[in-house]
């Protein structure tokens, strides 16, 4: 989960070189804040480099062994490993091992519970902020603890493609316990709880489906067995699970990372003979058709527009966001991201509306809708029967990074 644009400065590298360049504005009461130029950024210049306030991995990814550091996200199964778990073959050989930015030997696990870090601090980091109280011990494996019925619980209810984790959750209050300035980390989370309730109960329908009320029940009831805490309890109540719940829902940022995407840029970037270059070309493109494919959208703090001006990315193989300028962007010009892929950007404005609308709760009126507004509120033949190809297609996509979120 990205900080609120007034506090993510603070989270940025360099933070007073970014509050230099871009500001935080009211927009209206409609789209609240933004985040707005205050210098000229030229098309690919680097906004800002952010680390996310909270992460957690997708829980059905843990469950299907995908190894990533508990803490920063990054990538603990080398390219190879990586490879032989999605594509199902054990005795894979990759060429150019030597490009795999993987690091075994760095790798290091939390003595009580044995979860596994990148190195030794990224496991300090977490024990700082907030693995004391999240750390399960020798009841690690354990389902009858409370952690791992919530967990459990939430795999039960939100299958894949995932698009938020319960975990966020639990993390966001183990981080609160463990503050030594517990009211300033309360005042980052809260700040993100105001939606509606009939947008909050939307979201939860979105995510738990059409029993959501029954689940959110529960939830709620393991939420509260697992971590409670008085000086929290405002967050224990119905009301609040609800604003906590839609928070994560609609503030998450998915996170791609993968060593064999890494690998895979790092043979790219090969100087090769032309032969050699096509043998690995054909070698990765055989690799892409054995694996199989998910697809997970996500979505930044930043406005959205369906003609963006920056893309978010994470080049770094772990949690560290990048914003990246797709044009040029002139001072006092808002910075927009896209929640929408590039291919739904080019759906009709119906179309994309329906997606916004389910996925993240709100209109869009940037130039493009504007534009269209005239345009029939129908979705296009042409655009459901790509809806429904999508919805099967396996073959032929390019391997997916491994998804968690923040």
């Amino acid at each position: 989960m990205a900080a609120h644009l007034d506090d993510m400065f603070s989270f940025c590298v360099d933070p007073d070189k970014v509050a230099g360049c871009v500001e935080v504005r009211f927009i209206d009461n409609i789209k609240g804040k933004g985040l707005f130029a205050k210098r000229s950024f030229r098309k690919g210049d680097t906004i800002f480099i952010e680390r996310p306030l909270v992460s957690a991995q997708f829980l059905w990814n843990s469950l299907y062994k995908y190894r990533a550091c508990e803490y920063c996200l990054r990538a603990l199964e080398t390219a190879e490993e990586n490879a032989r778990r999605l594509s199902g073959v054990p005795g894979l050989s990759l060429p150019h091992p030597e490009l795999c930015c993987v690091r075994p030997e760095l790798h290091q696990c939390c003595p009580q519970c044995q979860v596994m870090y990148c190195s030794s601090e990224c496991r300090q980091a977490a024990a700082d902020q907030y693995h004391r109280v999240l750390c399960l011990g020798a009841s690690q494996e354990d389902p009858d603890h409370p952690v791992n019925k919530l967990k459990d619980a939430w795999r039960s209810m939100h299958y894949p493609p995932e698009t938020s984790s319960i975990m966020l959750m639990a993390r966001m209050v183990a981080a609160v316990k463990q503050a030594k300035d517990k009211e300033h980390w309360q005042k980052l989370f809260s700040r993100f709880c105001s939606r509606a309730a009939n947008e909050e109960e939307e979201m939860a329908h979105k995510l738990l489906g059409e029993q959501f009320k029954g689940q959110l029940a529960l939830l709620h009831n393991l939420f509260k067995a697992a971590l409670y805490d008085d000086d929290l309890s405002r967050w224990f109540v119905p009301a609040g699970f609800l604003s906590l719940f839609a928070l994560v829902g609609t503030n998450g940022q998915g996170i791609g990372t993968s060593s064999l995407s890494q690998w895979v840029h790092a043979c790219d970037a090969l100087q090769l003979p032309a032969q050699q270059r096509e043998q690995l070309d054909s070698f990765i493109d055989q690799l892409y058709k054995d694996i199989e494919k998910g697809r997970v959208l996500s979505l930044l703090c930043s406005n959205h527009s369906c003609v963006p001006n920056a893309e978010v990315s994470f080049p770094n193989n772990n949690f560290l966001l990048q914003l990246s300028t797709l044009s040029d962007i002139s001072p006092g010009e808002e910075i927009c991201i896209s929640y929408l892929d590039c291919c739904q950007r080019e759906r009709s404005r119906h179309s994309r509306h329906k997606i916004l609308r389910e996925n993240y709760l709100f209109v869009c009126s940037c130039i493009k809708c504007v534009s269209q507004t005239d345009e029939l509120d129908v979705t296009s033949e042409e655009e459901e029967d790509d809806e429904g190809e999508a919805e099967g297609e396996t073959e032929g996509d390019e391997a997916e990074d491994e998804m968690t979120d923040v």
